[in-house]
């Protein structure tokens, strides 16, 4: 994906869901995310351990959240991928972003097929700082 077409995601994506998002500080998948809250992004939690991560209300699940979300972000192992891009599609994201690292291309074919664009392999984040 080019770097104009990331840039114009992160431009006009309000509201990110994190599924595998982290209470531990020391994670990337609690970094990222909080980074992005700084950067004036609303950060949805999804993870089934947690009640608050954040300080914002933790969902068990991505079928759980019932406001609009942009993008699913991905920090889970790319084997998982493909149940978690089948439950988002339930939700009508614009965008599956699998983190750096994660790849699953018949996750990213499935979310294609249903009209949603998918990042993969690159770090919200990193990507993030490119734009600005």
């Amino acid at each position: 994906m080019e770097v104009a077409e990331i840039k114009k995601i992160l431009e006009t994506s309000k509201t990110i869901a994190v599924v595998g998002c982290s209470s531990n500080p020391e994670k990337t998948a609690n970094q990222i995310p909080r980074y992005m809250k700084e950067h004036g992004y609303k950060v949805i939690p999804v993870n089934p351990n947690s009640e608050n991560i954040l300080n914002e209300k933790t969902y068990k699940s991505i079928s759980e959240v019932k406001e609009k979300v942009d993008i699913v972000d991905i920090f889970r192992p790319s084997v998982e991928c493909l149940e978690i891009v089948k439950e988002a599609i339930k939700i009508k994201p614009k965008v599956i972003w699998m983190q750096l690292g994660i790849i699953n291309e018949e996750a990213k074919k499935l979310a294609e097929q249903h009209g949603i664009k998918v990042v993969m392999d690159k770090c919200l984040m990193v990507e993030h700082k490119k734009c600005l």
